[in-house]
């Protein structure tokens, strides 16, 4: 309540994503920590605490806030359920005649108290949200749907919690790509599975050659059982054969001629794809549509959509879309792929994307690297956008794994799991390192997966999947690797070698990555390790155990020697061991 015998401010509250206009982020579990300056006039002090709630709930909890110094203080809270919470701040001044008097003792007088108006908002998503590893793999190079239910204990057994189908619709017959994306195609030559909609159906139709509704909740039950989530792609476009073209062609953008205008990115033309027109007259009605293709599959048991370039479709659109399915049903993740400009993805995350497609994909040297994830897994960014890395897609095959052969495929691995919690790779093209490009200087795959069927020789002996299998035990085995915002990049004087670490608030798990960035050389160099982000005294001692080789180091202090010799491995994965005393008075490392 603000009044004129009112003298506390409360500014800058933390976090605050565009003033307000947007909710912070945070999953279950996670610790918020909020922070504001608070002060008064003159020589008298200030009490404040942390105000927050579901948005849902009657009363609103309440938890001191911290003096940091400087008129700043901070309180935190950890939100327990999915949902939207609210959080506030509170403040008072405390003259001098009260500070014999104990706080909660004290009068209160709402006339000289101030909160903080209006609250500001937090998504709080699901574990997931903040931790995945996902598996990309075209169904129909496995037969059908239920071919897919054959493929579960292997996708498992690599340690993905996520399996990531390409789009499982009725494919379109004109204009439809041959091999290779040729404009000819053959008989019989299946079609980009992203030009969809023909007869037999559209956005809510399975192929009929990959089975039926009954097969793909098959699929998802029997996925669920093994700790896996089904996740399906949301492709908002058409085929000329799609059912919408003539039953609702006021949804579609036409030229001067009178033809609908397919798609277009740049240099890439989509000559067997039209867009929607979100602009249209009719868009009420589009756009309720649509809605209803994700409220379709989520009958069938699928919680999670990777959406396919939502940067091309309005940001309003996605804004209400996403804010209306989570009133009812707040599990549910959005995946962004957009790949486009720094801004326009940002500003899907804010409006509601769950995570975010990055530029990992292209950041390869140390600085690259360095500067892009301390940007992400800091404050304003690390508040609204969580990233999702990459190494390849069927769209990008990166010049660097086109070149750096086995060990390039286990560098990008090596990075993409430990520098975000969230991270996925399109198989098997990935762990049997499929690397031949269209043409030179292409990053289209030579004879792509996204115009015809491969077979894959899943038993190759010079398979990744070993090397994957040990790679996500060590994400599911330390707490530190499945959150972002502990990230901390250490000085190696060799800047063919990166080192960051993660670790948990409490500094009981503490894991340090080294990488060799060079896929080709031996690479050494002296590290520099910042010994109080992993929770290390400078006098003592302490294990570094590779978690990927076994091997264990004793180290004291922060300058160590390390050496990478790709022929071996690329990386060390650390888990920090603390040496400590028993009451046995004997040492041993946790």
């Amino acid at each position: 309540m603000l009044t004129g015998k009112n003298r506390v401010v409360i500014e800058n509250i933390q976090p605050q994503v565009d003033g307000g206009r947007f909710a912070a982020k945070r999953s279950v579990g996670e610790e918020m920590a909020v922070s504001a300056d608070v002060f008064t006039d003159g020589h008298d002090t200030v009490g404040c605490v942390l105000l927050y709630k579901a948005e849902q709930a009657a009363e609103w909890q309440s938890v001191p806030m911290t003096s940091l110094g400087n008129d700043s203080w901070e309180g935190r809270f950890t939100p327990q359920r999915v949902g939207r919470y609210l959080y506030t701040v509170r403040a008072w001044v405390i003259s001098a005649y009260e500070w014999q008097r104990e706080l909660a003792q004290r009068s209160r007088d709402p006339d000289v108290e101030f909160q903080h108006e209006p609250p500001l908002a937090a998504i709080v998503d699901r574990e997931r949200a903040r931790y995945s590893t996902w598996y990309e793999m075209f169904p129909r190079s496995q037969g059908t749907l239920r071919d897919c239910v054959a493929r579960l204990p292997d996708i498992a057994a690599m340690g993905f919690d996520v399996l990531y189908l390409p789009p499982i619709h009725p494919i379109g017959e004109a204009f439809r790509k041959g091999a290779n994306n040729s404009l000819e195609p053959k008989a019989g030559e299946p079609g980009s599975p992203w030009a969809i909609g023909n007869r037999a159906g559209g956005h809510k139709a399975i192929h009929p050659e990959l089975g039926t509704l009954e097969d793909l909740r098959l699929l998802v039950a029997k996925a669920k059982a093994l700790g896996i989530e089904l996740a399906l792609d949301i492709a908002f476009q058409a085929s000329p054969d799609h059912p919408y073209v003539k039953e609702h062609p006021e949804w579609f953008l036409k030229r001067p001629d009178g033809a609908i205008q397919y798609a277009e990115n740049p240099p890439k033309k989509y000559q067997d794809i039209y867009p929607f027109h979100f602009e249209g007259d009719a868009w009420r009605e589009l756009r309720e549509e649509l809605k209803s293709v994700v409220e379709f599959w989520m009958t069938q048991g699928v919680c999670i959509f990777r959406v396919d370039n939502p940067h091309t479709k309005p940001f309003a659109f996605w804004e209400w879309l996403i804010t209306d399915i989570h009133r009812l049903r707040p599990d549910i993740i959005f995946l962004a792929e957009a790949f486009t400009r720094p801004k326009p993805m940002y500003r899907l995350a804010k409006l509601g994307f769950t995570q975010s497609y990055t530029y990992f994909t292209w950041r390869n040297t140390k600085q690259e690297l360095t500067e892009y994830f301390t940007q992400l897994a800091k404050p304003p960014v690390s508040d609204f956008f969580r990233p999702n890395l990459w190494p390849n897609t069927p769209d990008i095959l990166p010049e660097y794994l086109q070149f750096g052969g086995r060990t390039a495929f286990m560098v990008r691995l090596a990075l993409a799991a430990t520098l975000s919690a969230n991270y996925g790779i399109y198989g098997p093209a990935f762990e049997l390192m499929e690397r031949e490009p269209r043409e030179p200087g292409s990053e289209e795959y030579l004879n792509s997966e996204k115009y015809q069927l491969r077979q894959w020789d899943l038993e190759r002996a010079d398979s990744l999947r070993d090397f994957i299998t040990r790679v996500n035990r060590i994400r599911r085995e330390n707490p530190a690797l499945q959150g972002d915002r502990a990230l901390t990049f250490h000085d190696l004087d060799n800047e063919s070698l990166i080192a960051y670490s993660k670790t948990t608030a409490d500094h009981e798990d503490s894991v340090l990555t080294i990488v060799n960035l060079d896929p080709h050389h031996t690479q050494s160099g002296w590290l520099d390790l910042d010994l109080p982000q992993l929770g290390l005294p400078a006098d003592k001692s302490f294990q570094a155990h590779d978690l990927l080789s076994g091997a264990r180091f004793l180290w004291q202090g922060g300058r160590n020697y390390v050496s990478l010799d790709p022929a071996h491995t690329p990386a060390h994965i650390f888990r920090i061991r603390r040496k400590v005393r028993t009451e046995r008075d004997f040492d041993y490392f946790l």
